[in-house]
């Protein structure tokens, strides 16, 4: 009994504070940074909504579930949109605010009226900046009737995000029925993923998706470096969580060193650098963007009086969608289309779901984005966006000529024999790590007695020791540093890598590399010189002399390469740790920080 009294107590209290907190508007509104997990930056702010800091009803959880136990949600969510609003009036034009909005109320007329453009532009705000974040926890039993309310807001320039995806009720369907422009992976998917395979699975299916359908992903909850940076692996695009930054009174950016792990990190990508050096901005190309309200004549005639073949739509210079050439024909070309859509706006027969990229894209990150769209909208054309901003235009044809060209003048750059990049790309990517302000570890790495090796058993057998150094290297180099290496072959049995990663996991690599090479080398000998561990051959007096079976020595520097002069000097001190290693019997290493 007492303990009844007690609940009913309780209950009073919460409901006289959740009055008091609506009638009173005490709603402390915080901002929590969501970042592009590619650049670093700030994409938006999520508002979260709290209590008054002294009440009972302080934490969020306990604060909307009794507006839900009291009947009061639609009150609560009211006043905690209004105050994320008004709050958010200093945000930079070029950031998201993302609003939590509960489905259920998204048919309602009261809903509507506080989400007119008036209210926000009282507020110094408009549509393009707002995200409207729906809960996946709450079921939907009408998705027909819930797209058509749906379609009202992206219809006025809203975009939309569905929050805790895998968490909730119909994740897929949630996503199948309502394709938002950004989907929210629940935190619970997001938790110790640095070490959970299926975890990790899960996120490459949607990393897969939403490259097919054009979406972005948001991790929620990331806690730890490694979350971060398996989630920076897997292609994730943005992220929040305490470890980016927690949520404040006001608009923070993420802490510096957070900036420098996620800057560092997504360097020296992979060795496929013929396009990963460029981004799509780099060849976009700035055509005449057109309002929303602009009609289908003016359309006609500016593609009637320029060789474009499309343009983008835009609403106070935020991209809305795309209105191709074809398409702009073919409703004109319909029985009466010209009566009802010449002089009507453009915004009745645009792709509203065109592809949107970001200025420092990869040109292979958009190349595998745009080859991924349906058929019918293969050759339309790539909107830039710089800042969320409309920048300019790609089409197909450019994209894939510079590509092409890009490929053709790597692959001519390549090693014939073990496909590593030769020469010209060492150097290029040398002069990339005599630009940055940190220290790597540079690798140099020579067998030893390979030429005595090449006289004996031809050059045949020769090239088949270098394929199997070139791929011991290549996997076990690119296995412990997956994003932050760069393997290349200089010439003959010389190598180079470039490493971003700490002294001793290079350390370890080079002993690793030994007992992997000096294990398998045997097996590229006959039985007899395996056995004495050396080969006879002549010297270049022609007397017999004896040879050690090939080993590897590797010279290794780790310094901030920004102290060397040029590339010469770096290869001046590179051969001189060469010497010293190659001076040690059998296979060995001598990294040296500088």
């Amino acid at each position: 009994m007492y303990k009844i009294v007690e609940l009913k107590n309780t209950n009073n209290s919460e409901l006289k504070e959740l009055d008091r907190i609506l009638e009173n508007s005490e709603i402390a509104t915080v901002f929590q940074p969501i970042v592009n997990l590619k650049t670093g930056f700030v994409i938006g702010y999520e508002a979260l909504s709290r209590g008054p800091e002294d009440s009972i009803l302080h934490n969020p959880d306990k604060l909307f579930s009794a507006a839900e136990d009291f009947n009061r949600t639609w009150d609560l969510e009211s006043l905690c949109r209004v105050k994320a609003i008004e709050r958010a009036t200093n945000i930079s034009k070029d950031k998201y605010l993302f609003i939590n909005v509960d489905p259920h109320i998204f048919k309602d007329e009261k809903f509507k009226r506080g989400f007119t453009k008036e209210f926000l532009a009282k507020n110094n705000m408009s549509p393009e900046t707002i995200i409207i974040e729906i809960t996946e926890k709450t079921c939907i039993e009408d998705y027909k009737s819930f797209r058509t309310a749906l379609d009202n807001y992206i219809d006025q320039g809203y975009k939309i995000a569905i929050d805790d995806t895998g968490s909730g009720y119909s994740g897929l369907k949630m996503l199948t029925e309502t394709k938002p422009h950004f989907v929210k992976i629940d935190m619970d998917l997001i938790r110790n993923i640095n070490v959970d395979f299926f975890k990790q699975a899960l996120i490459k299916c949607f990393v897969s998706l939403a490259e097919v359908t054009n979406m972005k992903l948001i991790a929620e909850g990331i806690e730890t470096e490694a979350e971060l940076l398996t989630l920076m692996d897997l292609g994730v695009y943005a992220g929040q969580g305490f470890f980016l930054q927690r949520p404040a009174g006001t608009f923070l950016d993420i802490p510096e060193n957070v900036l420098n792990i996620i800057i560092k990190h997504n360097r020296l990508k992979n060795n496929n650098l013929a396009s990963n050096d460029y981004y799509i901005g780099q060849i976009a190309r700035c055509d005449k963007a057109f309002d929303l309200n602009t009609s289908c004549h003016e359309i006609q005639d500016y593609f009637n009086s320029s060789k474009a073949t499309g343009a983008c739509v835009t609403q106070n210079n935020y991209p809305i969608g795309l209105i191709m050439k074809h398409s702009l024909y073919r409703a004109l070309a319909t029985q009466y289309g010209v009566a009802i859509f010449l002089k009507r706006p453009i915004s009745l027969i645009i792709d509203k779901s065109p592809l949107i990229v970001d200025f420092y894209s990869t040109l292979q990150e958009v190349s595998k984005a745009a080859m991924s769209r349906a058929d019918e909208n293969l050759y339309d054309y790539v909107i830039i966006t710089k800042e969320k901003k409309y920048y300019g235009i790609v089409t197909i044809k450019r994209l894939l000529e510079f590509t092409t060209m890009l490929e053709t003048k790597y692959a001519k750059e390549l090693n014939p024999l073990t496909s590593l990049p030769g020469n010209a790309i060492i150097e290029h990517k040398l002069n990339l790590v005599r630009q940055r302000n940190e220290k790597c570890c540079l690798l140099y790495l020579d067998l030893d007695n390979f030429k005595s090796y090449n006289d004996i058993y031809g050059f045949e057998n020769g090239d088949k020791m270098l394929k199997f150094t070139s791929e011991l290297i290549d996997s076990m180099v690119k296995s412990k540093f997956p994003n932050k290496s760069f393997v290349g072959h200089i010439g003959g049995d010389d190598f180079m890598c470039i490493i971003e990663d700490d002294l001793d996991k290079c350390n370890l690599l080079c002993q690793e590399l030994i007992v992997n090479f000096d294990r398998n080398i045997g097996n590229y000998f006959n039985e007899q010189d395996r056995s004495n561990r050396y080969i006879e051959a002549e010297n270049r007096y022609g007397q017999l002399e004896r040879f050690c079976i090939t080993s590897i020595s590797i010279a290794g520097l780790y310094a901030d390469f920004t102290q060397f002069s040029s590339i010469e000097t770096i290869a001046q001190h590179m051969s001189k740790l060469k010497k010293q290693a190659k001076s040690i019997k059998g296979s060995s290493f001598i990294l040296k920080e500088y």
